[in-house]
């Protein structure tokens, strides 16, 4: 098994393609702020799960690893919050779409830790 078979890493990448493309359509200043840190938080929620990943033989590693990864998916969302209440990000559909999937996100990456934490996935 590969962490590209894993739901959640999958729908990071999903999630980071749709940031990236809606970053470039931000004001020309806020892509040098708010848009450079939301495309630096969601690309870090992918690459954290897949360093996690590759220390899942260490049950604890792994753990803390995808928890730092919902972090990321945590400020992830406020970037994107920020971004919508200083109308930075005029388009509701997308913003909607976005604050959707990365609830989404988060809520299965905190099933897939405690799936992992109860012993329900295999660590190996």
């Amino acid at each position: 098994m590969s962490y590209r078979n894993l739901e959640i890493w999958q729908l990071a990448r999903e999630v980071v393609g749709t940031i990236h493309q809606m970053s470039l359509q931000l004001p020309q200043f806020e892509q040098y702020e708010e848009g450079q840190q939301i495309r630096r938080s969601s690309k870090s929620v992918r690459s954290t799960i897949v360093e996690g990943y590759g220390r899942r033989r260490y049950k604890n590693e792994f753990i803390r690893f995808l928890v730092y990864a919902q972090a990321s998916n945590d400020e992830t969302t406020d970037h994107l919050d920020i971004l919508f209440e200083t109308s930075s990000l005029k388009n509701e559909p997308i913003y909607s779409t976005l604050k959707e999937r990365l609830d989404l996100l988060g809520r299965k990456i905190n099933r897939f830790i405690q799936a992992v934490e109860s012993g329900h996935i295999s660590v190996k």
